[in-house]
């Protein structure tokens, strides 16, 4: 079979916040991935290590003091040089759905949910006909398991869990090819936690010729803290240290056997309530103060003088004492 061109191609992307005197940030760096036609990518780490800003970039959301190197190619467009207009009126909702980290911020406050759903329905699908953008928006909520009886309330009046159902179901409404997930799971009892990751799974799955995989298909990136909900739905996991992908393998492979063969993506592992239950030692560095070796080092009880240089990428992994055990934990 003809091997499919990526949903998304990301090579060397690097963001740098510029700060007050002249102070660089490296917020991401070079970062290579791709999410393949029916793929779900997690992009899998602590809070601070660049995951949020990684999805920024792609979107062009990006503040003015940070500067982006390398490609991140949607199709035929690169989205690091695309302007503005391009993004505004071709990329974002149309070619990447977003289901954002914050949906308080992303949800209009004097607009009802039903309003805005309705908004986006006939922006997005070409529905035409008071009747059928109703019911496509009722139809989009109720993908999420987002009530009815809410639909007419404005985004002060919902908890927590229910803003980010209502901005997930905004982002499935145009069937974007890319879809970017930035921690859709917050806010949400497990129940619901295991719903909306497979409704974006079957988004996937859904994709224009998924059956017989001769269409452009859709790819998922999700960003997550939670890995439970990773290794429910994930084909691939990235691992995000300090900014750098330190770790890109298979999903099947990093949750189960042989586990994850960066001693970070491993500590992750260990720290989860049904397995170890055993944190990681040590906070991430900050971004504006990496060592000029493997920014894990100082946490990882692998490191030797060998670490004191930065590893290079080979085989999706960047790490000098690779597990090499079953990691099982």
């Amino acid at each position: 079979m003809t091997e499919r061109t990526p949903v998304l191609s990301v090579r060397g992307l690097s963001v740098r916040f510029l700060m007050p005197g002249g102070r660089r940030v490296a917020a991401v760096t070079d970062a290579h991935f791709d999410v393949a036609p029916g793929e779900c990518l997690a992009l899998i780490g602590e809070s601070g290590c660049g995951k949020s800003v990684l999805a920024s970039a792609l979107l062009g959301l990006l503040p003015a003091n940070a500067q982006s190197a390398g490609s991140a190619r949607l199709g035929d467009l690169d989205l690091l040089t695309a302007d503005e207009r391009t993004l505004g009126r071709t990329v974002r909702g149309r070619l990447i759905g977003l289901v954002p980290q914050s949906p308080a911020a992303h949800l209009t406050p004097v607009r009802t949910i039903r309003s805005q759903l309705e908004e986006t329905v006939a922006a997005l699908t070409g529905a035409r006909g008071r009747a059928a953008v109703r019911a496509a928006a009722r139809a989009a909520a109720d993908r999420v398991a987002f009530p009815a009886g809410h639909l007419d309330r404005h985004p002060h009046e919902l908890s927590g869990g229910l803003a980010q159902r209502a901005a997930t179901a905004l982002a499935l409404v145009g069937d974007a090819p890319l879809l970017l997930a930035d921690e859709p799971t917050t806010g949400l009892d497990r129940d619901l936690v295991d719903r909306t990751v497979d409704e974006l799974r079957r988004h996937v799955d859904a994709g224009p010729d998924a059956a017989d995989g001769n269409g452009p298909g859709r790819g998922l990136l999700m960003i997550t803290h939670d890995l439970a909900a990773a290794e429910r739905i994930a084909d691939r996991v990235a691992v995000m240290y300090a900014g750098r992908i330190v770790e890109l393998t298979d999903a099947r492979g990093f949750f189960g056997s042989p586990g994850p063969r960066h001693p970070y993506g491993r500590g992750l592992l260990r720290a989860l309530p049904d397995r170890a239950f055993t944190p990681i030692p040590g906070m991430p560095p900050e971004l504006g103060d990496l060592p000029t070796g493997c920014a894990f080092a100082p946490r990882c009880d692998l490191a030797t003088d060998a670490c004191a240089t930065l590893p290079p990428v080979t085989g999706g992994l960047a790490c000098h004492h690779p597990v090499t055990e079953d990691a099982r934990v």
